[in-house]
């Protein structure tokens, strides 16, 4: 039987309860920062001989440079040689979450103001991009879609995916999501040795100018390690789900969906807050009863255990604020009338409206990105979208007339800050009346 802790925002103890369900992110490790780092650095001196040495122990190849690029013939055949349902599947997807992207592009802009200067912004798009997907036993042709498309809508130039190839096998599935995504170029080199040939350069790998797509633990701190050199798109933590309910929720797709979002591994966060009194237990007993059908029963049961909860909040408003301060990455609202309590969130990820929409149809095909920022920190940042591949630069143009004007006020600033050059920079504009 599986127990779950139980919260409820009237008991004198919640708030140091929901304090340590706060305190539950990954603090850096020292031991793995250290590995990572010589990692790193090994590849930045040695090129694709380090590189080769950590693919070859690491992922029990034997290969030498010329073995790791996938031909555009390899992809062609991974995605002839897959199911025709799941082609198509494929295919439903990179539509969909191409069509929503399409409405993400930032566009330039500029005016005149009334001193005759001209302002503006230059939208320009990433020249190469990196996606990092996981390999080995995981296969996530959807994380190759996500991570793709926005890149391609934003313009990117050129779109390089690594993928480790342990014991030189690749999912034929990420392959031929790759040919329907369009990446560029597909290199079969994983962890922490392909994060540095991405930001460094090796061999045939070329240098990207920013790194997306998720990884374990020595991914990430190696993604960490190089931001700065090169662009990422965020550390990602643990996958995590709240989902809100109301009287009018279905127990055993709450059940299910708390599921879905446990599966992913030991520790991954499902939440329930519910208005109901009686739900917590209908929940509860659901889980019970269909947790023995679920393949990975072993890995939710640990993650439900550990990390998941039921807390009963006393209306709607608490429950709302009980939300922004877990800020998840998912959030389903599972009452009757979604849209009339939209305005008390602040902060998720991505927001589910209703009972129809499942956080698993976000997963794959509903459109919207599936990156999304874990570990409370939707606090601040966003999904992954086609405004993280475009750059902006501002655009300003002076007229004889209006620089002489802003000189003058340039020149005053710049003096009380004690720098004189900037003050003569400024001063040589100045058109004398």
């Amino acid at each position: 039987m599986i127990r779950i802790a139980r919260l409820a925002d009237s008991d004198p103890q919640f708030e140091n309860r929901f304090a340590q369900l706060l305190s539950g992110n990954e603090t850096l490790d020292p031991e793995l920062t250290a590995t990572v780092s010589a990692i790193l650095k090994n590849v930045r001196d040695n090129g694709v001989a380090a590189l080769l040495e950590y693919t070859n122990r690491f992922d029990h190849r034997a290969v030498g440079a010329g073995d790791l690029e996938v031909s555009e013939t390899a992809l062609q055949q991974a995605l002839a040689a897959v199911p025709e349902d799941f082609r198509r599947a494929l295919e439903f997807a990179a539509t969909r979450i191409r069509d929503y992207h399409e409405h993400q592009k930032g566009r330039s802009w500029s005016y005149h103001d009334q001193d005759g200067s001209t302002l503006g912004q230059r939208i320009t798009p990433l020249d190469r991009v990196g996606i990092y997907v996981p390999g080995g036993k995981a296969a996530y042709p959807s994380s190759v879609l996500m991570n793709t498309i926005p890149a391609q809508v934003a313009g990117v130039r050129e779109i390089i995916m690594v993928v480790p190839a342990v014991n030189d096998e690749v999912n034929p599935v990420v392959l031929a999501a790759a040919r329907v995504a369009g990446v560029d170029r597909v290199f079969t080199i994983g962890g922490a040795q392909a994060i540095a040939a991405l930001a460094y350069g090796a061999g045939p790998v070329p240098a990207v100018d920013k790194i997306v797509g998720p990884g374990n633990r020595y991914v990430a701190a190696a993604k960490r390690l190089v931001f700065g050199l090169v662009g990422i798109d965020m550390i990602a933590g643990p996958s995590e789900v709240v989902i809100v309910a109301d009287e009018s929720a279905n127990p055993d797709w709450v059940a299910m969906d708390m599921f879905a979002q446990a599966e992913h591994d030991e520790d991954a966060r499902a939440i329930l807050v519910t208005t109901d009194a009686s739900l917590p237990d209908r929940v509860e007993a659901s889980i019970n009863r269909q947790i023995g059908q679920m393949e990975r029963a072993a890995i939710i049961r640990t993650s439900m255990e550990n990390n998941g909860a039921l807390i009963r909040a006393g209306n709607m408003e608490r429950a709302c604020s009980i939300v922004n301060r877990l800020a998840p990455e998912h959030l389903e609202l599972a009452v009757q009338d979604p849209d009339s309590y939209l305005a008390g969130i602040r902060h998720a990820g991505a927001i589910f409206l209703g009972h129809f929409a499942a956080e698993a149809m976000g997963d794959y095909c509903a459109g919207p990105n599936h990156v999304l920022p874990t570990g409370r920190t939707a606090r601040f940042s966003s999904p992954l979208g086609v405004y993280d591949f475009q750059k902006r630069s501002s655009l300003i143009e002076c007229s004889a007339a209006s620089a002489s004007r802003l000189a003058r006020t340039a020149t005053v600033l710049a003096r009380a800050e004690g720098l004189s050059a900037h003050a003569r920079s400024a001063e040589l504009r100045i058109k004398e009346s």
